[in-house]
């Protein structure tokens, strides 16, 4: 073809028309080019969003030095914790003082003898999409059910109910508390997802997918709520503000409980205090989680970085139930469980050995008393404030074997 061309037609038009079959074959290969690196390129998006996407709960820092774990944040127990009397500050010594205590609890909070159980939330949009859960929906999320429970104030919480392509018929609760979105969990709740289980996202109040709405108050004025410090002038015609971190999951069970064979919660940092404070009032949650969010007020003092936010240390609240007994509330009940989760190296808080001044006085309570079943686990895996993989394991485990 080309003699035919360069013998038949003068050599500039022979050069063109070469020039212009060159410039056509350089420009379809070009395209292809571009076509499969497009496919490429996309491939790899896809397989890098897969990789941040777990390394969005297994990012930990490792523990690699011996100076990180000689620290005596991490190691020792000051002096002056050791003076309480650990057993002389639990009120409750019998399941009717627990019953007891768990509605006197309930009276503080909401001002009544018993939950907000006919309350339900006030809009559900059925199969809701968010496109940041869109690799999810493409492995093993069916849909997201968006619920909205409304409170005082105009304080929202908004939910997300997430329903796997392989149901077991039952549901785990996470809260992702100070750390605003659960959406950071993304790859816990796909664990949970991938196992059968149903998945209820909560953030705490102002955080996350929550609003920040404005009041005004007759005695201090127009107030944007943005932080939980706030929240403290906030005065409910029954009961106390701190309720307002725990309706939203009481008020999604009395809607969603009835579809589900049990219910279990895990919650970290913010999120585990507010799993510590509702599973001692509402028993619907057989099973629980909390990960390094509490501990006890005396473990608190002269620690900056154990005091922790305004909702764990409202006095009232804690004279009424202290920590250890939340702990035991939360862990009583026919086929109950809590495991507290430390971790060791945590930088936020709640760290260290300083468990180990409470650990034997509520493990003798859990094995001598009917129907209680606490216990603690030290994560050593990692040195960040998360939920690690070995802690996510273990808590799978204990669901699964749970059945």
């Amino acid at each position: 073809m080309k003699k035919f061309l360069t013998y038949k037609i003068p050599s500039i038009y022979s050069i063109s028309i070469l020039g212009a079959v060159v410039v056509i074959l350089t420009g379809y290969t070009a395209f292809k080019a571009g076509e499969i690196r497009g496919r490429y390129e996309a491939i790899n998006e896809k397989k890098a969003n897969k990789a941040q996407f777990k390394k969005r709960l297994y990012g930990a820092r490792k523990i690699n030095n011996d100076k990180f774990k000689s620290n005596p944040i991490f190691n020792t127990i000051a002096d002056h914790y050791k003076i309480t009397d650990v057993q002389g500050l639990i009120s409750v010594k019998t399941s009717k003082d627990l019953e007891n205590k768990r509605k006197e609890l309930i009276h503080f909070l909401w001002g009544n003898s018993s939950l907000p159980i006919s309350k339900l939330p006030r809009k559900i949009n059925i199969n809701f999409y968010d496109k940041r859960y869109k690799l999810l929906y493409e492995d093993s999320l069916e849909k997201i059910d968006h619920v909205l429970v409304e409170m005082e104030y105009n304080l929202q919480s908004n939910i997300y109910h997430f329903i796997p392509k392989l149901n077991n018929g039952r549901l785990v609760i996470f809260h992702q508390g100070h750390g605003g979105d659960f959406v950071k969990n993304i790859v816990l709740i796909d664990s949970l997802l991938k196992s059968g289980y149903s998945v209820a996202g909560f953030c705490m109040p102002l955080l996350g997918l929550n609003n920040k709405p404005k009041i005004r108050d007759p005695r201090f004025g127009l107030l944007k709520l943005t932080s939980h410090n706030h929240i403290k002038f906030l005065k409910p015609e029954k009961g106390h503000h701190i309720k307002y971190f725990l309706e939203p999951i009481v008020v999604f069970l009395n809607y969603a409980s009835h579809k589900y064979k049990d219910i279990s919660m895990i919650g970290i940092s913010g999120g585990a205090w507010t799993a510590t404070l509702v599973t001692a009032v509402d028993n619907r949650i057989l099973h629980s989680f909390p990960v390094a969010g509490s501990y006890p007020i005396f473990l608190r003092s002269n620690s900056r970085r154990d005091w922790g936010d305004y909702e764990q240390t409202v006095p009232e609240l804690y004279r009424t139930c202290n920590y250890l007994e939340l702990y035991i509330l939360g862990s009583y009940g026919k086929g109950r469980s809590q495991l507290q989760v430390i971790n060791r190296y945590d930088p936020c808080c709640f760290a260290g050995i300083k468990w180990k001044t409470y650990y034997s006085v509520l493990k003798d309570i859990s094995e001598k008393m009917d129907e209680m079943d606490w216990d603690l686990f030290l994560d050593e895996s990692h040195s960040s404030h998360m939920i690690s993989e070995e802690t996510q394991s273990i808590i799978l485990s204990i669901l699964n074997k749970s059945k």
